[in-house]
């Protein structure tokens, strides 16, 4: 019996079947020989008028769908929100830094008690690590633990008192777009309204119509576990390695402590090739190299939960949807960052710039593919990471040394350690911005960057000197594009809502988002 079959077993419920089931998705993804696989056909569009409507908005997709959803309800629209399931949040905690948190007062979806009360854990400090390389260590970091139970129901609550309607265990069936409005078909209703939106992460059937099937570009698979019975540990690792190069790629560790016992991951960058390895084959993996990554034995671990899945990412990203009055956002829209898991941070972090640029759309009825396209712009800041990705990643049957991606994150690490904080922070956080970039790449030693250029090709290097150059060009433009808002008042309301979506994205595209 495997070290996953004798653990997985012992957690109540199905655990080791889900694990096999997501395996099941990821063969899909990596053993279908052509570029393509197969397109959902749930979109299509109509002359007809839709006439009256539901709603002025339906989200499909409740888990992050209801962060949105209670922001748009507070707006005072009409708002639907449909899950196939129950609406709750999972057990684990979702990690992100303290002053992300702020938006939720903000927009005054949460008061500060119930912030407070939200969160579950806090830690510090965290470390970086490398294997036979550099070590540094980072305070306020990714280092809140947010109960998703909590915030979920809390948010649920408050939706629904605010007039929000919400329909559980009424799965997405298939959408037709009219020229004034949508038509939903979810479960055994039909609703109508002015906008779509979809929150149904990277697997919605939305998206994938959109892609019209194009397989991703790359993919994180992330294995993991809660347990208690490790000796005490306050501190956490943001990403951690103790090994080279094994069958094929690099393994990554992550570890933080929980309410219930202490979270540990274990995650890689993979391309979907039909000879990558399976999921339950990483939860071995993970599981054989755990005791030499905590200091502990197995057998004295009491595991709580164990964790997976795979998470693909795009480099022609975000989204473009080809219809009208259908807007993707989290993970549908492949917005986040390929080398981050995007889910609940991605969200937050644009949750005000969406939830603002939506009120507008629906203020003055500009919901054609054209004007929803700039609530989910091009960033610069985003594509430049692909490069990151593509660095950590080991193509099959590529030959590279064993620590060539230990010593080449070392030295990034190395530097931006020396530069300070307001270098290195931002980058923990997944935020790129000119300036801090401009500052590393120069110091890095060109030893370690070299012997990588010839694997990452010659396109992949000029595709990202674009991204770069547009990043500068974003930098430089956005305090011009700021110095323009005292003359708004001379726009009508559409040359309104153009100006705030560019000077949105600038400020998004560029990293001026960030809040340290």
């Amino acid at each position: 019996m495997s070290l996953t079959e004798q653990f997985l077993r012992q957690i109540p419920g199905q655990t080791l079947d889900y694990l096999r089931f997501a395996d099941q998705r990821w063969s899909y993804e990596r053993n279908d020989d052509s570029n393509v696989v197969s397109v959902p056909l749930v979109v299509e569009n109509s002359n007809i008028s839709v006439g009256e409507k539901n709603y002025d908005v339906i989200i499909c997709g409740g888990t992050l769908g209801i962060l949105l959803a209670a922001a748009l309800q507070r707006q005072g629209w009409r708002i639907c929100l449909i899950e196939k399931g129950i609406l709750r949040g999972r057990d684990q905690e979702w990690n992100i830094s303290r002053q992300e948190l702020t938006i939720f007062l903000d927009l005054e979806l949460l008061s500060e008690a119930e912030l407070e009360q939200a969160i579950a854990t806090q830690y510090n400090p965290a470390r970086v690590s490398f294997h036979q390389g550099y070590e540094l260590w980072v305070k306020d970091v990714l280092n809140i633990g947010v109960n998703p139970v909590f915030l979920l129901e809390t948010l649920k609550q408050k939706f629904v008192e605010a007039g929000g309607t919400l329909f559980e265990k009424t799965p997405f069936t298939s959408v037709t777009v009219h020229p004034d409005g949508v038509t939903l078909q979810a479960g055994d209703k039909i609703l109508k309204t002015r906008l779509l939106i979809d929150a149904m992460g990277h697997f919605s059937p939305i998206a994938k119509q959109a892609r019209n099937g194009v397989k991703p570009d790359g993919v994180c698979l992330v294995v993991g576990s809660c347990a208690k019975g490790y000796p005490n540990n306050e501190t956490g690792d943001l990403i951690a390695t103790f090994t080279p190069i094994l069958h094929q790629c690099q393994y990554f560790w992550e570890a933080f402590p929980a309410r219930d016992g202490r979270t540990t991951y274990l995650f890689t960058y993979l391309d979907p090739h039909p000879e990558r390895f399976s999921l339950e084959f990483l939860m071995e993996e993970y599981l054989r190299l755990l005791p030499e990554y905590q200091q502990v034995d197995l057998g004295q671990l009491n595991f709580e939960r164990f964790l997976f899945g795979f998470f693909p990412s795009y480099r022609q990203s975000p989204l473009k949807m080809p219809w009208s009055r259908i807007l993707a956002v989290g993970d549908s829209s492949g917005s986040q960052s390929p080398v981050s898991f995007g889910g609940f941070g991605a969200m937050v972090r644009h949750l005000k710039r969406l939830t603002f640029g939506i009120d507008e759309a629906l203020k003055i009825d500009t919901l054609d593919q054209k004007s929803l396209a700039t609530l989910q712009p091009y960033q610069p800041n985003i594509s430049v990471t692909w490069l990151f990705q593509r660095t950590m990643m080991v193509k099959m049957n590529q030959k590279i040394a064993p620590n060539q991606i230990n010593d080449l994150m070392s030295g990034v690490f190395k530097v931006m350690d020396q530069l300070g904080d307001d270098v290195l922070k931002p980058f923990l956080q997944d935020v790129v911005q000119f300036s801090s970039l401009s500052k590393t790449l120069p110091l890095v030693n060109p030893k370690l960057v070299f012997p990588m250029l010839p694997d990452v090709g010659i396109m992949p290097l000029a595709d990202w000197l674009l991204h770069y150059f547009n990043l500068a060009l974003y930098s430089g433009l956005y305090p011009v594009a700021k110095s323009f808002q005292g003359l708004e008042n001379q726009l009508s309301p559409q040359q309104k809502y153009y100006y705030h979506r560019w000077l949105e994205r600038l400020k998004y595209g560029s990293g001026n988002d960030y809040q340290g």
